[in-house]
């Protein structure tokens, strides 16, 4: 029995002979394994199969949703709102809490199924040698040392070591990155750190055959392949609370703490002044309840929907709402290169002919002498073919080729019909060239391509438009090496005339004495949205970050291009990435911008660097290789049009045009979504700050309880309820992609916030007492009637005040948000029905009101909003929370250079 296979990372399959291959497997090439062999094998090694997940159950799913510290706080509040009799007030609260439970259940399954993906790309079937006859077996059956052949067409059904190749060309950009089709070989490769796309003599599970054919043996199945390893990173990614989800976490256990001490020492102090203990425990519990800020899931869960909403309009599906603000706080976008800053298709970019290099060919009608030939040798010395709509098909570089002879005029059928194929020599590694043969007149033409220093070998000349004149290897060279050092594969074309094809063609007798034509430049080029999306989230303070399986020439170069990264930037390298420990990685993510040859593990060890650096990422991809990483960032990015299913089922927001400016909109609109629940949360904590210091200063001023239990669990309802939910509606304000990210760490108080809640609650206690001591005084029967309307009608002003953190409400308007202004109409209205109808008034004991005192409660509580303004013009003048004005309104200059 051989040992036990290690993957086909392992570097040792890519470094043993093929015979050696065998041997250590126990194989014969001839024969392949016996039956009883492989029923041994099978028991040994398992199926070949990606394994699910540990799934977990629906109900333990819903139940994982209660664990929040906040929603446990929430609960014994409804608990406590039904001893004391308030049986709305638990429903509601109840309601609201089962609501944020199932969405959020029904977000994390969806989530869930992100492995199960991946069995879809395994292969349904192989072709396998087994007891001396090829048969076509499940893929599932596949075990180390089987013999299997693929060809053009098919998905490799497990790890291979290729040991005869025929012009194998394998796309294995789901699981690299690479943008190119890889040419395999059979020779091994005597290096010991290699990445994945360079192991040429390796085929990978789930990666697609685009053209020849090879016999290889299985090196690794199942969770053993390269693709397993991706599941099982996969499965091992845990998912990482947002931040915003950690802000509330923290909002909420300090807030729960400060509230149940108030509450303590006003229940003291109470019995202390000889109030009757039940009226005290009563209103110490009902306060208690209030200060809690139920309506705050339900307004984070209306905020993100909406949010959610707006960005599928927008081409953003988003697969986890509290995804939505998490893009908000990004500080780092990790950007897969090929699909997702780049077009994920071949272009001819450059067409260099005598001492001129040009973006396109002339048009047939105006090419002459070398670019008349090249166009021609384009066209015909390739093997693309149209589909079924007029597309091309075939491998990408003859694809990229023919397409940019087509649109010069050059139409393979049409120039094939003049200049028929006769013969060919196909590709082949070590010559590195193609050669086709075709009839010109009473002559035969030879069109060779290939890479410039074997083209460059079997010249002897060149063509210009002077006619032949001697070849300058060295200043052709020199070009191509310019070329590829912008990120372009080049290859070279050559032609040679032959009175007759040779009666057995062979590479000796037709590629030499060859007269040279020109170079032609290749590349996977960006997308043409996506220098500007770049530049605005470099204004946003946000650190675009190129992480590709592509070589690092063409990494840096789209980089480069893109302002990524400024130009002789470092590149670090998977290999590279490889040799350092992790506390040295976290020294080097923070100036490296560009990875290029990296490999999945190294993908997630980078976002968990960045991670450790205090950086929350956001991973963009589109390949399987993504997944993990995908997984493990802060919110996973995936794309939808050209992204394969284990990213989609791995990311928190699918990009349904893959289109990367979304990304920015998104970023957008989290800010507004974050900066519209601080308000909210300001809003409500300024309220019941009011309402606390209104019954923690009575009693040492000498006043009666002013509030009773129903009073503020009214206020509680109407001034949190609807206002909370209008704040979902905000508009973003004004230069909110102008400034940076918030800090990871940063509390839900900064920015002068708690200076605020601190000030603005003692301002409305201090009216809401001064009103009961000036009533009270008087001998007036109502007076804690306007004590209530102080209160609550100060909250709804202030509700209005806060929509903005610097912006005037003068300069906001009413309109700008109408919910806003719905929800503060019916508030008073519902405060008036509360005050003046007989009906409400015993249930809330209240009296009505006398026309001028009402006047005088509004009046008293327009301070509210006048007293917030002043602090507003304080804050944009720089007098007040100068620290937090200066990092609301930092910005990062579009025009400075990226960073080195």
């Amino acid at each position: 029995m051989p040992p036990a296979p290690t993957g086909a990372g392992a570097p040792r399959w890519h470094r043993l002979p093929a015979e050696a291959v065998l041997a250590e497997l126990g194989v014969d090439p001839r024969r392949g394994l016996p039956a009883a062999e492989v029923d041994a094998r099978r028991r040994r090694f398992g199926p070949n199969r990606i394994e699910e997940a540990r799934q977990r159950g629906p109900l333990r799913i819903l139940a994982g949703q209660f664990a929040d510290f906040m929603i446990f706080v929430l609960i014994v509040a409804a608990v406590i709102s039904g001893v004391v009799g308030e049986v709305q007030d638990t429903l509601a609260i109840v309601a609201i809490v089962l609501l944020n439970a199932v969405i959020g259940a029904v977000q994390e399954y969806r989530a869930e199924r992100a492995v199960a993906a991946l069995r879809e790309l395994s292969a349904p079937e192989a072709q396998v040698l087994r007891d001396g006859h090829w048969a076509a077996v499940a893929a599932s059956e596949l075990v180390p040392g089987d013999v299997v052949q693929v060809e053009a067409g098919n998905v490799v059904p497990a790890d291979l070591r290729f040991l005869e190749v025929a012009e194998l060309l394998v796309d294995e950009s789901s699981l690299t990155g690479e943008s190119l089709s890889v040419q395999k070989q059979s020779d091994a490769i005597d290096a010991d750190e290699l990445s994945l796309g360079d192991r040429l003599d390796l085929g990978f599970q789930g990666t697609l055959v685009t053209s020849g054919r090879a016999i290889g043996v299985v090196v690794a199945t199942g969770m053993a392949s390269e693709l397993g390893q991706v599941a099982g990173l996969l499965d091992a990614g845990g998912a990482q609370q947002t931040p915003l989800q950690q802000r509330l976490a923290r909002f909420g256990r300090t807030l729960s703490l400060g509230v149940l001490a108030v509450c303590a020492v006003i229940f003291g102090t109470g019995l202390l002044r000889g109030e009757p203990t039940a009226l005290m425990f009563l209103t110490a519990v009902t306060l208690a309840v209030a200060a809690i800020p139920e309506a705050l899931p339900a307004v984070v869960t209306v905020a993100l929907a909406l949010g959610a909403r707006k960005m599928s309009r927008r081409h953003a599906l988003i697969r986890r709402l509290p995804a939505v603000e998490t893009l908000g706080s990004v500080t780092t976008i990790c950007a897969d290169k090929t699909g997702t800053l780049t077009q994920n298709r071949m272009l001819a970019e450059s067409f260099a002919v005598d001492d001129a290099v040009e973006r396109s060919l002339p048009a047939s009608d105006d090419a002459t002498g070398p670019w008349l030939h090249l166009a021609r040798a384009m066209a015909l010395n390739n093997d693309a073919r149209p589909g079924t709509e007029g597309e091309l098909l075939g491998e990408p570089t003859e694809v990229a080729l023919a397409r940019a002879a087509r649109e010069a005029g050059f139409e393979r059928a049409s120039v094939e019909a003049e200049h028929p194929r006769l013969a060919e020599l196909p590709f082949d590694a070590e010559r590195k060239c193609m050669t086709t043969l075709h009839a010109e007149g009473g002559e035969v033409v030879a069109y060779c391509k290939g890479a410039p220093e074997r083209i460059l070998a079997i010249c002897a000349d060149r063509l210009t438009a002077e006619g032949s004149t001697p070849l300058d290897r060295d200043a052709v060279l020199t070009r191509a090496e310019a070329l590829a050092a912008d990120g372009q594969r080049v290859l070279a074309f050559a032609m040679r005339t032959l009175p007759a094809v040779p009666d057995s063609p062979v590479p000796e007798s037709i590629e030499q004495e060859m007269r040279f034509l020109g170079l032609v430049g290749l590349m996977d080029p960006p997308r043409e949205e996506a220098a500007a999306s770049v530049a605005l989230c470099r204004s946003a303070g946000i650190t675009p970050i190129m992480i590709t399986g592509d070589h690092p020439s063409t990494a840096r170069a789209i980089a480069e291009r893109l302002a990524i990264a400024a130009a002789g930037a470092p590149v670090l390298t998977g290999s590279e990435v490889a040799a350092l420990s992790p506390a040295e990685l976290r020294g080097r993510v923070e100036e490296v911008r560009v990875y290029a040859r990296i490999a999945p593990a190294q993908k997630l060890r980078i976002v968990e660097a960045l991670q450790a650096q205090g950086h929350f990422v956001a991973m963009t991809g589109d390949g399987v290789n993504d997944a993990p990483a995908l997984k493990r960032a802060e919110i996973g990015v995936a794309m939808g049009q050209k992204g394969t299913d284990v990213a989609r089922q791995a990311s928190d927001m699918v990009l349904l045009d893959d289109d990367f400016s979304t990304i920015v909109a998104a970023v957008q609109e989290g800010r507004r979504i974050f900066d519209n629940i601080r308000k909210f949360i300001k809003d409500t904590m300024s309220s019941n700050s009011g309402e606390i210091w209104t019954l923690f200063l009575a009693p040492f001023l000498g006043l009666p309880i002013p509030l009773l239990p129903i009073h503020i669990l009214w206020i509680n309802l109407v001034t949190d309820g609807l206002p909370g939910l209008a704040f979902s509606a905000e508009p973003a304000e004004r230069g909110v992609m102008e400034r940076p990210p918030r800090p990871p760490g940063e509390s839900l108080f900064a920015h002068g916030m708690w200076q605020h809640v601190l000030w603005v609650g003692l301002f409305v206690g201090l009216l809401s007492l001064g009103t009961e001591a000036w009533a009270w005084g008087r001998g007036l029967p109502y007076w804690q009637t306007m004590v209530f309307t102080v209160l609550t009608v100060s909250q709804i002003f202030h509700s209005l005040a806060v929509r903005s953190e610097r912006e005037s409400l003068l300069r906001l308007g009413l309109r700008s948000n109408p919910a806003m202004l719905g929800a503060v109409l019916l508030t008073l209205a519902l405060q008036l029905a509360v005050i003046y109808l007989p009906a409400l008034q015993p249930i809330f004991h209240t009296q009505a009101l006398p026309v001028a005192d009402l006047a005088l409660c509004v009046g008293l509580a327009l301070g509210v909003p006048v007293a917030v303004e002043l602090e507003k013009w304080g804050v944009r003048r720089g007098w007040l929370y100068a620290g937090a004005s200066s990092t609301l309104t930092a910005t990062v200059s579009v025009s400075s250079p990226p960073p080195r």
